[in-house]
């Protein structure tokens, strides 16, 4: 099928590898130098509605789920820019020395999809499968790394349903 947004060029270019600096700020004798490898990443809290310094909930791990796309259509600029910006969020808690766990999803199953598959006589399955594989192309062509876990929702419909069953079983279900 004809890529509108991936260009030879753009496919195959190589780019030289970043140089990147040392986490060490001071000279190894100081007695802060330790205090001073590693930054403070400042984030914006939501909940809270201002920047706070990023302290993980166990040392030296993160975890980190960034919402995936749903797989009816050929990624946009929109797609790139969030993940790109998640790419780069993800380097640099390596670059710190964080363990992450970055997981970013796929909804496989989906309103949109149906409709979409139907439009064009598709199995929907088939459809979102091949979405998902000019996404990751797409990710790929942009450089981002891939994350640690891509879940699918087709691969969880029973724990779907039983979760959704105990929502209605704790009186929290609504329409």
């Amino acid at each position: 099928p004809h890529r509108y947004h991936r260009t030879a060029a753009i496919a195959t270019a190589r780019r030289p590898k970043p140089k990147i600096r040392s986490k060490q700020i001071s000279n190894l004798n100081d007695e802060t130098s330790e205090a001073k490898t590693k930054k403070d990443l400042w984030l914006y809290n939501t909940m809270s509605r201002q920047k706070e310094v990023f302290k993980p909930k166990v040392s030296g791990k993160v975890g980190m789920y960034v919402c995936g796309i749903t797989a009816y259509d050929f990624s946009h600029i929109g797609h790139a820019r969030a993940y790109v910006t998640f790419d780069c969020l993800y380097r640099y808690l390596k670059y710190l020395g964080y363990e992450v766990c970055y997981v970013r999803n796929f909804t496989d199953v989906d309103d949109k999809i149906i409709a979409r598959a139907n439009e064009l006589g598709e199995n929907p399955i088939s459809l979102s499968r091949r979405f998902c594989d000019e996404f990751l192309q797409d990710m790929a062509s942009l450089h981002c790394l891939p994350p640690s876990v891509e879940p699918r929702v087709s691969d969880h419909i029973p724990q779907i349903i039983d979760m959704i069953k105990q929502i209605i079983d704790n009186g929290y279900a609504y329409c």
